[in-house]
């Protein structure tokens, strides 16, 4: 399976941080047992195995539109884990609607589990090689902040040092047990 491709605009002389999510493919579903009529809106989804803040989708609820969201044709959602059986959605609100109780389902696909790994983000001249430009590791610039979340800080002092425009990195983790898996990849541009 091919890493995704994402951008990467980088600055110069401002901090980039950006944060990434590392999924596993197969997905999660549980019921959705209760939505409430509350701003922002919480979703009651018994045992739903989220740890930290995630990222899912919703399908199949009736009585707020903007709630569903369907996989691989739209964005998630962030939600945000209040306790073992409800989560928040903080930029919708459920205020004046009526939602089915006991409809839809919550979808998601697991976080990666970083334990013990390291990560780096190495940036070079083209996507199939040349000189390296720039490398970041954990420790240095990447920090795991959360089951299966990374998040990426390129200093104001590295990006004032950049002499280069444009390149092309690969985000990768490497696991406890060596295994080396990547996980993003895509260009990278500088501007003043």
């Amino acid at each position: 399976m091919q890493s995704p491709c994402l951008p990467m605009r980088l600055i110069r002389g401002a901090t980039y941080r950006d944060t990434r999510r590392i999924m596993q493919p197969p997905k999660e579903y549980r019921p959705l047992t209760a939505i409430s009529s509350t701003a922002p809106v919480r979703l009651t989804v018994n045992d739903h195995g989220l740890t930290g803040d995630w990222l899912a989708w919703v399908i199949g609820t009736t009585g707020l539109p903007d709630l569903n969201r369907e996989p691989q044709r739209q964005l998630p959602h962030r939600v945000e884990v209040v306790d073992e059986n409800t989560l928040e959605i903080n930029r919708l609100s459920g205020a004046g609607f009526k939602p089915e109780v006991g409809a839809g389902q919550l979808i998601y696909q697991p976080p990666v589990d970083l334990t013990g790994s390291t990560a780096r983000l190495v940036i070079r001249e083209r996507e199939d090689g040349g000189n390296q430009l720039l490398e970041i590791s954990t420790g240095n610039g990447i920090t795991a902040t959360g089951p299966g979340t990374l998040t990426v800080e390129i200093s104001v002092e590295s990006t004032e040092a950049l002499t280069w425009t444009a390149g092309w990195y690969h985000l990768e983790v490497v696991f406890a047990d060596g295994t080396v898996s990547r996980f993003f990849r895509g260009p990278v541009t500088v501007e003043q």
